[in-house]
């Protein structure tokens, strides 16, 4: 009997401990929770919250019955590298089927964001840029541009494919085209913490000053997407054009690198793209208040920023070449390019 008794008191004990530790972590966890609501905007938890839950269903499902051509692991591409040393996929002409690929995304009712400067007299460019991307950009996806501009009274009507939407957003003028360059970071890492997050899958930041010749489609969409310089693609690294004075925060030493990235075209998710564009902002913030400026400005950081936070996808000089005339061997189908203009002129009083 008192053996009994002994048993009893030994189980009540330990539930008295299990429902002691229920109750603590429990309190616990609700207490870390409230701490971080607390402590973090509660709009930027709601649009990161939405983001996360819109990304959940992003993996891709092929369609019983749907034919392709068989891929090859024998037969491709040989003239050019389609993958990097850290196995992300670089993208060529040829090495993808824009067949399969929309076919698989077409389930995904994704948006992409489209973000677009055009201040002082690059508002030029905005009517061949946007009918030029109507004819080939994400053509059948829902696409949201953004366009940044001092000038709105100078943003010409274009029409608009289904589901296509032009936002105006001004902001104020500059004198320098490098101030420019540089202060659309602070702009875009702003944009991809706000409400705008909430409303699209991925978000590509382009140049104005460019045009559309062939398909830019769901082969480009990743989670951080750099586009290969034109001019630099072929070149050794150390001829690349990368910052090398220490006393800049973009700095890259000698022996460093592994491509040499444009930033008139990045892109990826919301989340991605608002760590790169803080990334630059806060180091050029540095860099100013030591009354430095990096060589090519924001493209230096964002250079040195995908060094160490290696991109996911890569696209090849196709998607932002450097002259239609200008023709290689290498690149098959020119995507997008710079247009011809005078620098000069056009930067003057921007």
């Amino acid at each position: 009997m008192k053996l009994d008794r002994i048993f009893i008191f030994f189980i009540l004990l330990l539930l008295g401990i299990l429902f002691y530790w229920v109750c603590y972590l429990g309190y616990n966890q609700e207490s870390y929770r409230k701490q971080q609501t607390q402590t973090t905007d509660p709009s930027i938890v709601k649009n990161i919250l939405m983001s996360e839950e819109k990304h959940k269903n992003l993996g891709l499902q092929s369609s019983p019955g749907f034919l392709y051509s068989q891929p090859s692991l024998l037969v491709g591409r040989t003239d050019v590298v389609s993958v990097t040393p850290w196995l992300a996929p670089i993208v060529w002409e040829g090495t993808f089927d824009s067949s399969l690929i929309d076919s698989m995304y077409k389930k995904k009712n994704i948006t992409i964001a489209t973000t677009v400067f055009a201040l002082g007299k690059y508002t030029r460019f905005l009517k061949e840029f946007l009918e030029s991307a109507e004819q080939h950009y994400f053509v059948g996806y829902r696409v949201r541009y953004y366009l940044f501009t001092d000038r709105p009274e100078e943003v010409p009507e274009i029409k608009l494919g289904e589901e296509h939407y032009l936002t105006i957003l001004k902001v104020p003028s500059m004198d320098r085209w490098q101030d420019i360059s540089m202060g659309r970071m602070e702009i875009l890492e702003k944009l991809t913490k706000s409400e705008l997050a909430s409303e699209a899958d991925y978000i590509f930041c382009l140049d104005v000053d460019a045009k559309f010749y062939g398909p830019w489609g769901v082969e480009t969409l990743g989670r951080l997407v750099a586009v290969i310089h034109p001019w630099f693609y072929g070149y050794p690294r150390d001829q690349f054009t990368y910052e090398r004075r220490p006393e800049s925060q973009a700095f890259i030493p000698a022996g460093e690198g592994d491509y040499y990235y444009t930033a008139a075209a990045f892109g990826g998710t919301f989340k991605e793209v608002h760590e790169l564009t803080k990334y630059c902002r806060e180091q050029q913030s540095i860099d100013a208040s030591k009354a430095t400026e990096a060589i090519w400005h924001d493209e230096s950081h964002l250079n040195k920023y995908l060094l160490y936070n290696k991109p996911s996808k890569l696209l090849s000089p196709e998607y932002l070449w450097r002259d239609i005339s200008m023709r290689t061997s290498q690149v098959k189908v020119i995507r997008l390019s710079h247009v011809a203009k005078n620098n000069e002129e056009v930067r003057q009083n921007a």
